[in-house]
């Protein structure tokens, strides 16, 4: 616990975490919608001005005016927001079309293609997103705690049988590896972040490939415009702008509605298992710097109060009051009620160790917990590595991982 030192140790580290992070975000939205701007507002401004030439060139050729050209393309906006397209597409609410539909609401998708245009669907989809997304989620995390287990067990293999080749361990006894359990095995060992972070990364990466090698020739997109729609498919943001198995008809069309199915499957679930570990990453780094701020403030605090003073006097505390006080005095400020000297003078061990008994006793239990190697919880406001233990994506992946700090 911070003293009274006037540095950004008065918050609690959580809020400063919050802060900053916040800060970050927020910087990090400015950035982005300043490259965002540059980067397409001219080709928005030219896509405008083709459209006012081609507008005006067909209200001149069939002599129509321009209200009637107007009322005509809202018409033709409301259809298409109803799910009508002038091009031969498949029906947007058949089952198959249905079943799609609710696979991207409760992933959270939500293209946009297809939406509910009945009072009665909107109800439904506000109580049915509610149940759906929430298990969904739920899915999410017990496949995620699972995916890291199976990680850790592999690169624990991988791990033992280096340091067997090196001649570090023993030759395992194939007796013997038959009664060691899962559980056992994996006790007091935890893979790096980073090697899960990169396994992951490997992973979304393939099976964006794999998918953009099927989309390419059966939708008829670029190589390019592929990844991209696994990208804004696979981490839910669904922008709807380029949508799979929209078409009436594909060759295969039961094999390729399975594979899209899969594809997107597998895409969300490692896309969202690669966000949980970039955010344990992003926390170290949150860490870090507050730790680099709080050396900062503490050092800055420092040579403020030690300045004041000369000669080699031990001083517990600053000038509080801004009046001129005599080394001479030995009295305590009884209007502060707090019992401390607002004299520079030096003070006796007894009483240095009585004003800070509480932060030695804290300082003498992490040196023990640090000597005896395994910390133990203080109760259920504990905290490791700066998150609450409880339940969910971030609580699994600080559970079994091992963060390796980023200044080490």
């Amino acid at each position: 616990m911070a003293g009274r030192g006037g540095c950004y140790c008065h918050l609690n580290e959580d809020n400063a975490r919050f802060a900053l992070l916040a800060l970050l975000i927020a910087l990090y939205l400015v950035c982005g919608a300043a490259v965002f701007s540059a980067i397409e507002q001219p080709k928005e401004k030219e896509a405008h001005r083709q459209w006012l030439r081609r507008k005006e060139s067909f209200a001149q050729r069939y002599n129509i005016s321009w209200a009637e050209l107007r009322n005509f393309l809202r018409d033709y906006e409301e259809a298409n927001v109803a799910g009508v397209r002038v091009s031969e597409t498949r029906p947007r609410w058949d089952f198959t079309g249905s079943f799609y539909f609710v696979g991207t609401v409760v992933s959270t998708i939500g293209f946009g293609m297809t939406t509910p245009a009945t009072v009665s669907g909107k109800i439904f989809l506000i109580f049915y997103g509610l149940i759906g997304c929430a298990a969904t989620i739920l899915f999410f995390n017990l496949f995620l705690e699972r995916l890291i287990t199976l990680l850790a067990y592999v690169l624990k293999t991988c791990h033992e049988r280096q340091l067997r080749r090196s001649g570090v361990l023993p030759q395992r006894n194939c007796r013997d590896s038959g009664n060691v359990g899962e559980v056992d095995s994996l006790a007091g060992w935890k893979p790096s972040v980073y090697y899960v972070m990169l396994i992951l990364g490997l992973a979304a990466i393939v099976i964006s490939c794999c998918a953009s090698a099927m989309y390419t020739p059966v939708e008829g997109w670029s190589y390019l415009d592929s990844i991209y729609f696994c990208f804004v498919a696979f981490s839910t943001i669904g922008f709807g702008d380029l949508v799979s198995s929209q078409n009436t008809r594909y060759d295969y069309q039961g094999f390729y509605r399975f594979g899209n199915f899969l594809f997107i499957l597998m895409g969300v679930c490692c896309i969202y298992s690669l966000f949980n570990v970039i955010s344990i990453v992003i926390k170290q780094f949150l860490n870090w710097t507050l730790r680099r701020l709080e050396c900062r403030c503490c050092r800055r605090y420092q040579r403020r109060l030690f300045g004041r003073w000369r000669g080699n006097a031990v001083v517990p505390g600053g000038n509080r009051t801004g009046r001129k006080i005599s080394i001479e005095t030995d009295a305590f400020n009884e209007s502060e009620g707090d019992g401390r000297r607002l004299s520079g003078e030096m003070i006796c061990m007894r009483d240095f160790l009585a004003a800070n008994k509480v932060s030695l006793a804290v300082m003498q239990k992490q040196l023990s917990e640090t000597v005896n190697g395994h910390p133990r919880a203080t109760g259920p406001a504990s905290r490791h590595n700066g998150f609450s233990e409880g339940v969910g994506a971030l609580a699994i992946m600080n559970n079994r991982l091992a963060e390796t700090s980023v200044d080490r």
